[in-house]
Formats: structure tokens, sequence, C-alpha cells
């Protein structure tokens, strides 16, 4: 597992490095997804979580779902296309989850991607720590609005 800045990433997960998102592969084919605990803790207490709705497609890089934390309005984008297969109804009623457990109870969404490509720009296993270190010195994420 890598730390960064104090903050698990699991190796075990793949990473969107730009939109800090993970997925996590299930049996069926589907990946649960949810933000790092890196982001969570940028985005202040999380106070609102919106999914966009089960059976909705959803493109590379746009929306999947909105977030509006005590620091932070924006949204959580897509590494790749797919559709939402299910939503997180807990995070729903108790977004503050996000914060506390982002790769437990707080993940977002359950998606199947559009393609076999879907890996393609993900980045897991022992890179991962090195891949988030580079990506934070770059302070592109301070510019990322909604």
């Amino acid at each position: 597992m890598a730390i960064v800045e104090g903050y698990e990433f699991p190796d075990n997960l793949l990473y969107d490095i730009e939109n800090q998102v993970w997925y996590a592969p299930l049996a069926d084919g589907t990946l649960r997804t949810g933000f790092t605990a890196w982001s969570a803790a940028l985005m202040g207490d999380v106070l609102v979580f919106t999914p966009k709705r089960i059976g909705h497609p959803f493109e590379k890089d746009r929306w999947f779902a909105m977030v509006e934390g005590g620091k932070w309005i924006g949204a959580a984008r897509a590494g790749f296309d797919g559709v939402v297969v299910a939503q997180n109804e807990t995070l729903i009623d108790k977004p503050e989850l996000l914060n506390r457990d982002p790769f437990g109870e707080g993940w977002m969404l359950i998606v199947r991607p559009s393609d076999e490509g879907w890996r393609d720009g993900l980045v897991t296993g022992a890179g991962v720590g090195a891949a988030i270190e580079a990506w934070i010195a770059t302070g592109s994420y301070k510019d990322r609005t909604g």
C-alpha cells in the first residue's frame, strides 16, 4: 500500500490519477468507484453527494457524480466511457462517509465500462505512490473546479 502525504492508496485498486478516482473490479465485470482519501480531505466536510442516475451513460472525463464539500464543489469525473449500474444510497443520505471511509462505506457508484480498453491510462500496483506524488507536485489540482 502506498502512503502519500499521510493518505493511503491501496495498490489493489486502479486509479485515475488526474481525477483522483479509484476503481475496484467486481466479479461480474462491473467496477466499484470512489474518490481517494487525499481528494476527500481536500474537499473538506462533504455535505452533498449527487450521483448520475442508474442506467445513464457517462463519458470519459465527464461527470458521473457531483460533490459539494466545505472547501470544494465539483464533479467526480470518469476515467472511461460507461454506464451507471448502482449508486451508494447510504452515501446520498450520509455524504460524510466519503470523508470518513472513502475506500469502504464511502464508495460512490458501481459502473460498467463500455469497452475493453477501460484500463488504459489507469495506474495500479507498486507504481501508484510515485504516480500520485508526481501528479501532486505539478499542482494542477489547484486549478481544478467542477
